[in-house]
């Protein structure tokens, strides 16, 4: 899905939809999704609207109470299964519960993801964002795709950023072992992972009829923001030294039901059939980004987003990566 694809289309819906507005004439009763983060923020929302158009929504959780609490209001068939997407025997161990006792996988939302923390290891010594954002999912896909392609038109979505921006693929340091860790560069390389990964896995669930997208939501305040301080936040011009959102967040940033919009349009549109692996912003496909334009940093997306040979190169090096331990 070279940068050529990423052409925006006629949608009905722009960044100030919700999900629910999106999904509003869907019937997703027999439908069956699995929303990763599905219990906080954005991925509660994308949860919460999925189960109240039918679809069975099994969040993975790492904390049974914390997701017991914030999921008791969804109307629905909402479940929740243990996983820790830093931890592979967690996440074979969830797999296997999902291939055991679903017939069908409709949506697969690889929501969840950890944003500019502290240096830390995951795994067999991977750095962490690289490690949860984009390993924990991939690793969790592969076990799943005898499910993904059991029926035709499933989609798998992956919550990417324009924080890909920050960063490529370190293809010759990717765990940050010759450098000095860079929370925002390791954040950046996490989020092009998700973009290549999506590109990659629409080639593989071609033959039966799925699709993958990637997708941007836009800038929320979640607890996603968790690792960040205070200071950080006013530095980066998201809020004022009082702590109430600064206007450049009033004007750009979007609310939790705004932010999961993209992902349910994604997951759901007519109008994406066609368009396997694209990059996806704003309940539409992104543009090639502009740069020379200040405000290129906050829209669009990156040739080094978007390029197949990359997205190849990122599979087989992921493969390799599981296969070492």
């Amino acid at each position: 899905m070279a940068q050529s694809d990423q052409q925006p289309i006629h949608s009905l819906f722009d960044r100030n939809s919700t999900g629910e507005e999106v999904i509003s004439e869907f019937d997703l009763n027999g439908k069956a999704a699995i929303v990763t983060g599905g219990y906080s923020g954005i991925g509660l929302e994308t949860s919460k609207a999925l189960a109240a158009k039918g679809a069975k929504v099994l969040v993975p959780v790492r904390s049974k109470q914390k997701a017991e609490e914030n999921l008791k209001e969804l109307k629905g068939d909402v479940q929740t299964v243990l996983l820790d997407l830093s931890d592979l025997n967690s996440i074979s161990g969830f797999a296997d519960h999902v291939l055991s006792n679903f017939d069908r996988l409709d949506f697969l939302i690889n929501n969840a993801g950890i944003m500019a923390c502290p240096e830390t290891r995951v795994g067999p010594g991977w750095e962490a964002q690289f490690g949860v954002n984009h390993m924990g999912h991939f690793a969790l896909t592969k076990k799943l795709m005898p499910l993904l392609k059991k029926h035709s038109g499933t989609r798998v979505i992956s919550l990417t950023s324009t924080g890909h921006k920050l960063s490529d693929i370190r293809w010759d340091d990717i765990q940050f072992e010759s450098e000095d860790y860079d929370k925002w560069q390791a954040y950046g390389q996490s989020k092009t992972a998700n973009a290549l990964f999506a590109n990659a896995l629409s080639r593989r669930l071609k033959e039966s009829g799925g699709l993958s997208f990637s997708v941007h939501p836009g800038g929320i305040f979640t607890p996603l923001q968790r690792h960040l301080p205070k200071e950080e936040m006013v530095m980066l011009g998201w809020i004022n030294e009082d702590g109430s959102p600064s206007e450049l967040a009033k004007q750009g940033f979007k609310t939790p039901e705004q932010g999961c919009s993209t992902t349910l349009w994604a997951a759901t549109s007519e109008l994406l059939e066609g368009m396997p692996g694209v990059y996806c912003e704003d309940c539409n496909i992104a543009a090639p980004a502009d740069n020379s334009n200040p405000m290129g940093r906050y829209f669009g997306v990156d040739p080094h987003g978007c390029d197949d040979e990359s997205a190849e190169k990122l599979w087989e090096v992921s493969e390799k990566l599981l296969k070492e331990i």
